[in-house]
Protein backbone atom coordinates (compact mmCIF):
# COMPACT_ATOMS: atom_id res chain seq x y z
CA UNK A 1 0.00 0.00 0.00
CA UNK A 2 1.48 3.51 -0.82
CA UNK A 3 2.60 5.64 2.16
CA UNK A 4 -0.04 8.27 1.29
CA UNK A 5 -2.65 5.73 1.18
CA UNK A 6 -1.57 4.25 4.81
CA UNK A 7 -1.46 7.67 6.06
CA UNK A 8 -4.97 8.11 5.06
CA UNK A 9 -6.10 4.75 6.64
CA UNK A 10 -4.40 5.99 9.74
CA UNK A 11 -6.13 8.72 10.14
CA UNK A 12 -9.71 7.79 9.48
CA UNK A 13 -8.44 5.16 12.05
CA UNK A 14 -8.00 7.57 14.46
CA UNK A 15 -11.27 10.06 13.54
CA UNK A 16 -13.35 6.84 14.22
CA UNK A 17 -11.35 6.24 17.37
CA UNK A 18 -12.13 9.76 18.84
CA UNK A 19 -15.44 9.86 17.41
CA UNK A 20 -16.39 6.14 19.41
CA UNK A 21 -14.36 7.85 22.58
CA UNK A 22 -16.47 11.02 22.43
CA UNK A 23 -19.89 8.88 22.40
CA UNK A 24 -18.82 6.50 25.10
CA UNK A 25 -18.06 10.16 27.42
CA UNK A 26 -21.53 11.40 26.42
CA UNK A 27 -23.51 8.11 27.30
CA UNK A 28 -21.89 8.22 30.76
CA UNK A 29 -22.37 11.99 31.22
CA UNK A 30 -26.11 11.95 30.22
CA UNK A 31 -26.69 9.03 32.73
CA UNK A 32 -26.11 11.95 35.64
CA UNK A 33 -27.00 15.53 33.41
CA UNK A 34 -29.49 16.26 31.91
CA UNK A 35 -29.72 18.88 29.10
CA UNK A 36 -26.95 21.52 28.19
CA UNK A 37 -25.89 19.81 25.31
CA UNK A 38 -23.94 22.41 23.54
CA UNK A 39 -22.03 23.22 26.68
CA UNK A 40 -21.23 19.80 26.88
CA UNK A 41 -19.78 20.03 23.50
CA UNK A 42 -17.75 23.07 24.15
CA UNK A 43 -16.44 21.75 27.22
CA UNK A 44 -15.16 18.34 25.14
CA UNK A 45 -14.10 20.54 22.41
CA UNK A 46 -11.90 22.68 24.75
CA UNK A 47 -11.11 19.32 26.63
CA UNK A 48 -9.65 17.69 23.35
CA UNK A 49 -8.13 20.77 22.12
CA UNK A 50 -6.24 21.55 25.11
CA UNK A 51 -7.68 24.50 26.41
CA UNK A 52 -9.42 26.00 29.21
CA UNK A 53 -13.13 26.94 29.60
CA UNK A 54 -14.95 29.90 31.57
CA UNK A 55 -18.58 28.73 32.16
CA UNK A 56 -21.07 31.81 33.26
CA UNK A 57 -24.78 30.68 34.50
CA UNK A 58 -26.73 31.30 37.37
CA UNK A 59 -26.36 28.73 40.39
CA UNK A 60 -28.23 25.60 39.94
CA UNK A 61 -27.56 24.92 36.60
CA UNK A 62 -25.29 21.87 37.31
CA UNK A 63 -21.80 23.37 36.78
CA UNK A 64 -20.62 21.78 39.39
CA UNK A 65 -21.90 18.14 38.41
CA UNK A 66 -21.43 18.23 35.21
CA UNK A 67 -17.48 18.85 35.94
CA UNK A 68 -17.00 16.26 38.34
CA UNK A 69 -19.05 13.38 36.49
CA UNK A 70 -16.89 14.43 33.29
CA UNK A 71 -13.25 14.10 35.56
CA UNK A 72 -15.28 10.11 36.57
CA UNK A 73 -15.63 9.48 33.04
CA UNK A 74 -12.58 10.51 32.20
CA UNK A 75 -10.40 8.97 35.13
CA UNK A 76 -9.29 12.05 36.03
CA UNK A 77 -8.07 13.52 39.13
CA UNK A 78 -10.47 16.34 39.87
CA UNK A 79 -10.18 18.96 42.32
CA UNK A 80 -12.47 21.98 43.29
CA UNK A 81 -11.39 25.57 44.74
CA UNK A 82 -14.00 27.17 45.79
CA UNK A 83 -12.96 31.06 45.36
CA UNK A 84 -13.72 34.18 47.96
CA UNK A 85 -12.45 37.08 48.98
CA UNK A 86 -9.87 35.78 51.69
CA UNK A 87 -8.46 33.24 49.15
CA UNK A 88 -4.68 33.43 49.07
CA UNK A 89 -2.23 32.19 45.93
CA UNK A 90 -0.85 29.58 48.24
CA UNK A 91 -3.80 28.53 48.96
CA UNK A 92 -3.77 27.64 44.87
CA UNK A 93 -0.67 26.48 44.20
CA UNK A 94 0.65 24.98 47.86
CA UNK A 95 3.32 26.03 50.04
CA UNK A 96 6.33 25.39 51.36
CA UNK A 97 6.91 24.26 55.37
CA UNK A 98 9.16 23.47 57.68
CA UNK A 99 9.58 20.22 59.03
CA UNK A 100 11.92 18.84 61.63
CA UNK A 101 13.46 15.19 61.73
CA UNK A 102 12.91 13.98 64.68
CA UNK A 103 16.63 11.74 64.80
CA UNK A 104 18.89 14.75 64.38
CA UNK A 105 16.48 17.75 65.04
CA UNK A 106 17.61 18.81 61.38
CA UNK A 107 14.86 20.99 60.01
CA UNK A 108 14.20 21.35 56.21
CA UNK A 109 11.96 23.09 53.72
CA UNK A 110 8.77 21.27 52.42
CA UNK A 111 6.74 21.61 49.84
CA UNK A 112 3.05 20.93 49.93
CA UNK A 113 1.45 20.91 46.50
CA UNK A 114 -1.77 22.63 46.84
CA UNK A 115 -5.38 21.54 44.41
CA UNK A 116 -3.32 23.45 41.44
CA UNK A 117 -1.53 19.85 41.22
CA UNK A 118 -4.31 17.97 39.45
CA UNK A 119 -5.82 16.70 36.17
CA UNK A 120 -9.00 18.63 35.96
CA UNK A 121 -9.72 22.11 38.40
CA UNK A 122 -12.34 23.37 39.03
CA UNK A 123 -12.20 27.22 40.00
CA UNK A 124 -15.83 28.22 41.45
CA UNK A 125 -16.94 31.45 41.33
CA UNK A 126 -13.37 33.01 40.24
CA UNK A 127 -14.39 36.41 40.00
CA UNK A 128 -14.93 36.53 43.62
CA UNK A 129 -11.09 36.90 44.75
CA UNK A 130 -9.00 39.51 44.42
CA UNK A 131 -6.90 39.78 41.30
CA UNK A 132 -3.62 38.82 43.68
CA UNK A 133 -5.09 35.23 43.94
CA UNK A 134 -6.81 34.98 40.72
CA UNK A 135 -3.00 35.75 39.17
CA UNK A 136 -1.84 32.50 40.81
CA UNK A 137 -3.84 30.27 37.64
CA UNK A 138 -2.32 32.10 34.61
CA UNK A 139 1.19 30.57 35.13
CA UNK A 140 -0.50 27.35 35.87
CA UNK A 141 -3.03 27.97 32.48
CA UNK A 142 -0.31 28.71 29.58
CA UNK A 143 2.88 27.12 31.25
CA UNK A 144 1.64 24.27 33.18
CA UNK A 145 3.97 25.20 35.50
CA UNK A 146 3.76 27.18 38.69
CA UNK A 147 6.54 29.16 41.05
CA UNK A 148 6.42 28.82 44.83
CA UNK A 149 9.36 30.58 46.71
CA UNK A 150 11.36 30.96 43.76
CA UNK A 151 11.13 27.07 42.67
CA UNK A 152 9.68 26.00 39.72
CA UNK A 153 6.77 23.25 40.07
CA UNK A 154 5.72 21.15 37.07
CA UNK A 155 1.77 20.13 36.92
CA UNK A 156 1.74 16.84 34.99
CA UNK A 157 -0.61 16.88 31.65
CA UNK A 158 -3.43 16.77 30.85
CA UNK A 159 -4.31 19.97 33.08
CA UNK A 160 -7.73 21.52 32.09
CA UNK A 161 -9.07 24.11 34.32
CA UNK A 162 -13.04 25.01 34.12
CA UNK A 163 -13.69 28.50 35.71
CA UNK A 164 -16.93 29.56 36.63
CA UNK A 165 -18.91 32.77 37.03
CA UNK A 166 -22.76 34.06 38.15
CA UNK A 167 -23.14 36.71 35.89
CA UNK A 168 -26.20 38.04 38.03
CA UNK A 169 -23.93 38.96 41.33
CA UNK A 170 -21.83 41.77 40.48
CA UNK A 171 -21.43 42.92 44.43
CA UNK A 172 -18.20 41.65 46.05
CA UNK A 173 -16.99 40.48 42.73
CA UNK A 174 -13.06 41.16 40.99
CA UNK A 175 -13.75 41.02 37.31
CA UNK A 176 -10.94 38.77 35.65
CA UNK A 177 -8.71 40.52 33.69
CA UNK A 178 -8.09 40.59 30.03
CA UNK A 179 -5.12 39.07 30.15
CA UNK A 180 -6.75 35.69 31.93
CA UNK A 181 -9.62 36.18 30.18
CA UNK A 182 -7.45 35.52 27.32
CA UNK A 183 -6.16 32.31 28.64
CA UNK A 184 -9.37 30.54 28.35
CA UNK A 185 -10.16 28.89 25.05
CA UNK A 186 -14.29 28.88 25.59
CA UNK A 187 -16.52 31.31 27.42
CA UNK A 188 -19.55 29.21 27.55
CA UNK A 189 -23.12 30.06 28.52
CA UNK A 190 -24.93 28.18 30.88
CA UNK A 191 -28.90 28.85 29.66
CA UNK A 192 -32.08 27.25 31.54
CA UNK A 193 -33.28 23.89 30.80
CA UNK A 194 -36.47 23.06 28.59
CA UNK A 195 -39.41 22.10 31.17
CA UNK A 196 -39.33 18.52 29.98
CA UNK A 197 -35.65 18.74 31.11
CA UNK A 198 -36.66 19.89 34.48
CA UNK A 199 -39.36 17.38 34.66
CA UNK A 200 -36.29 14.76 33.97
CA UNK A 201 -33.80 16.53 36.97
CA UNK A 202 -36.58 16.33 39.04
CA UNK A 203 -37.65 12.37 38.61
CA UNK A 204 -33.83 12.02 38.30
CA UNK A 205 -33.10 13.77 41.75
CA UNK A 206 -35.93 13.47 43.85
CA UNK A 207 -36.73 9.58 44.03
CA UNK A 208 -34.97 6.94 44.81
CA UNK A 209 -33.19 6.38 41.95
CA UNK A 210 -28.66 6.45 41.92
CA UNK A 211 -27.27 6.43 38.53
CA UNK A 212 -23.57 6.26 38.49
CA UNK A 213 -21.33 7.37 35.54
CA UNK A 214 -18.36 4.89 34.77
CA UNK A 215 -15.06 5.12 33.68
CA UNK A 216 -14.80 4.72 29.77
CA UNK A 217 -11.38 6.40 29.00
CA UNK A 218 -8.12 7.40 30.64
CA UNK A 219 -5.46 10.29 30.90
CA UNK A 220 -3.34 8.53 27.83
CA UNK A 221 -6.21 8.32 25.97
CA UNK A 222 -6.53 11.85 26.51
CA UNK A 223 -3.35 12.47 25.52
CA UNK A 224 -3.51 10.78 22.32
CA UNK A 225 -6.43 12.37 21.56
CA UNK A 226 -4.74 16.31 22.00
CA UNK A 227 -1.99 15.39 20.00
CA UNK A 228 -4.45 13.81 17.02
CA UNK A 229 -6.46 17.01 16.95
CA UNK A 230 -3.15 19.27 16.20
CA UNK A 231 -2.21 16.83 13.69
CA UNK A 232 -5.61 17.81 11.60
CA UNK A 233 -4.59 19.44 8.78
CA UNK A 234 -6.55 23.17 7.85
CA UNK A 235 -6.31 24.58 4.29
CA UNK A 236 -4.54 28.36 4.13
CA UNK A 237 -8.12 30.30 2.87
CA UNK A 238 -9.67 28.45 5.81
CA UNK A 239 -7.13 29.21 8.27
CA UNK A 240 -6.85 33.03 6.82
CA UNK A 241 -10.45 33.51 7.28
CA UNK A 242 -9.97 32.93 10.70
CA UNK A 243 -7.51 35.17 10.93
CA UNK A 244 -9.47 37.73 8.96
CA UNK A 245 -12.10 37.31 11.48
CA UNK A 246 -10.29 38.32 14.43
CA UNK A 247 -8.75 41.10 12.90
CA UNK A 248 -12.28 42.17 11.88
CA UNK A 249 -12.73 42.82 16.03
CA UNK A 250 -10.39 45.57 16.17
CA UNK A 251 -11.56 49.06 15.63
CA UNK A 252 -7.82 49.72 14.56
CA UNK A 253 -7.54 47.30 11.87
CA UNK A 254 -8.45 49.05 8.22
CA UNK A 255 -10.61 45.48 7.45
CA UNK A 256 -13.00 46.29 10.82
CA UNK A 257 -16.31 47.66 9.70
CA UNK A 258 -18.10 50.49 10.47
CA UNK A 259 -19.34 49.19 13.74
CA UNK A 260 -17.04 47.48 15.07
CA UNK A 261 -14.89 50.71 15.10
CA UNK A 262 -18.39 52.60 16.65
CA UNK A 263 -18.94 50.01 19.16
CA UNK A 264 -15.60 48.42 20.29
CA UNK A 265 -12.39 49.61 22.16
CA UNK A 266 -10.35 46.58 21.77
CA UNK A 267 -10.74 43.64 19.48
CA UNK A 268 -9.13 40.03 19.73
CA UNK A 269 -5.59 39.49 20.44
CA UNK A 270 -3.58 36.45 17.72
CA UNK A 271 -4.00 33.99 20.70
CA UNK A 272 -7.90 34.20 19.50
CA UNK A 273 -6.74 33.16 16.08
CA UNK A 274 -4.74 30.16 17.59
CA UNK A 275 -7.96 28.94 19.81
CA UNK A 276 -9.94 29.45 16.88
CA UNK A 277 -8.50 26.91 14.67
CA UNK A 278 -6.98 24.46 17.20
CA UNK A 279 -10.85 24.17 18.72
CA UNK A 280 -12.06 23.64 15.02
CA UNK A 281 -9.82 21.12 14.69
CA UNK A 282 -11.29 19.23 17.45
CA UNK A 283 -15.03 20.26 16.11
CA UNK A 284 -13.50 18.64 12.90
CA UNK A 285 -12.81 15.60 13.98
CA UNK A 286 -15.66 15.29 16.48
CA UNK A 287 -18.10 15.57 13.30
CA UNK A 288 -15.71 12.54 11.81
CA UNK A 289 -13.87 14.96 9.68
CA UNK A 290 -10.08 14.85 9.44
CA UNK A 291 -10.04 18.52 7.50
CA UNK A 292 -11.05 22.19 9.01
CA UNK A 293 -14.39 23.67 7.27
CA UNK A 294 -15.95 27.39 7.12
CA UNK A 295 -18.20 25.72 9.59
CA UNK A 296 -16.41 24.93 11.96
CA UNK A 297 -14.46 28.22 12.27
CA UNK A 298 -18.06 30.13 12.02
CA UNK A 299 -19.78 27.76 14.57
CA UNK A 300 -17.42 28.16 17.32
CA UNK A 301 -16.39 32.28 16.96
CA UNK A 302 -18.84 33.36 19.23
CA UNK A 303 -17.38 31.33 22.50
CA UNK A 304 -14.04 32.22 21.66
CA UNK A 305 -14.71 35.60 20.85
CA UNK A 306 -16.98 37.10 23.04
CA UNK A 307 -14.44 37.38 25.84
CA UNK A 308 -11.86 39.17 24.22
CA UNK A 309 -13.77 41.79 22.60
CA UNK A 310 -14.10 45.50 25.42
CA UNK A 311 -17.06 47.00 24.12
CA UNK A 312 -17.37 50.84 24.71
CA UNK A 313 -20.14 53.54 26.01
CA UNK A 314 -21.85 53.68 22.43
CA UNK A 315 -22.37 49.62 22.90
CA UNK A 316 -23.75 50.43 26.28
CA UNK A 317 -26.18 53.05 25.55
CA UNK A 318 -27.60 50.97 22.87
CA UNK A 319 -27.68 48.31 24.74
CA UNK A 320 -25.88 46.24 22.79
CA UNK A 321 -23.83 42.70 24.27
CA UNK A 322 -20.91 40.96 22.65
CA UNK A 323 -22.87 38.42 21.20
CA UNK A 324 -24.64 41.08 19.41
CA UNK A 325 -21.27 42.57 17.49
CA UNK A 326 -20.21 39.00 16.82
CA UNK A 327 -23.60 38.04 15.00
CA UNK A 328 -23.18 41.39 12.68
CA UNK A 329 -19.55 40.66 12.08
CA UNK A 330 -20.44 36.92 10.96
CA UNK A 331 -23.50 38.14 8.68
CA UNK A 332 -20.59 40.60 7.66
CA UNK A 333 -18.24 38.05 6.55
CA UNK A 334 -20.08 35.05 5.21
CA UNK A 335 -17.69 32.04 4.52
CA UNK A 336 -16.30 31.88 0.91
CA UNK A 337 -18.42 29.61 -1.68
CA UNK A 338 -17.35 26.48 -2.26
CA UNK A 339 -16.69 24.82 1.03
Amino acid sequence: MPAQSQQTAASLEAVEALREAREKILGEVRKVIIGQQTVIDDVLTCLFGRGHALLVGVPGLAKTLLISTLARVLDLKFKRIQFTPDLMPSDITGTDIIEEDPTTGHRTWTFVPGPIFTNILLADEINRTPPKTQSALLEAMQELSCTVRGNHYTIKAPFFVLATQNPIELEGTYPLPEAQLDRFLFNTMLEYLSADEEMQVLDFTTTTKVDQAETVTTAEEILQIQQLVRMVPIADSVARYAVNLVRATRPSDPSAPDFIKKYVNFGASVRAAQFLVLASKARALIKRRYHVTYEDIRALATPILRHRILLNFYAESDRLKTDDILRQLLERMPAPRGD
